[in-house]
């Protein structure tokens, strides 16, 4: 399972993410595992690499695909381009949760 806690601000904005193990992928996979890794991953990255591109925000990240692991949070003031950023990944997030659910994706909101 893909367990997701999404970092919030004090003013109710989001700050980063954190994201940890993967959607059950094995030999034996059911139907989706596979697609909600890709799917959340690709989201997920898309969102880094886009702040880091389109914007100037301060953020710290790391990963490691072996266990699953990305975090993500920024540093300093947040742009409306990168508020915007997390906004969408993290509607995309929930809709895939809705979608598929447990045994896949958790996701928990965490005021920082």
């Amino acid at each position: 399972m893909i367990n997701v806690t999404v970092l919030v601000g004090s003013e109710q904005r989001y700050e980063g993410i954190e994201l940890l193990g993967h959607a059950g992928y094995a030999d034996d996979h059911q139907d989706g595992q596979e697609l909600v890794c890709a799917a959340v991953s690709a989201l997920a990255l898309n969102m880094a690499n886009s702040v880091e591109h389109f914007t100037e925000d301060r953020f710290d990240a790391e990963e490691d695909e072996e266990s699953g692991m990305l975090r993500f949070q920024f540093t300093g003031d947040i742009s409306p381009e990168s508020a915007l950023l997390m906004n969408s990944l993290v509607f995309g997030l929930l809709d895939i949760e809705e979608s598929y659910g447990e045994p896949y994706i958790k996701i928990q909101f965490k005021e920082v």
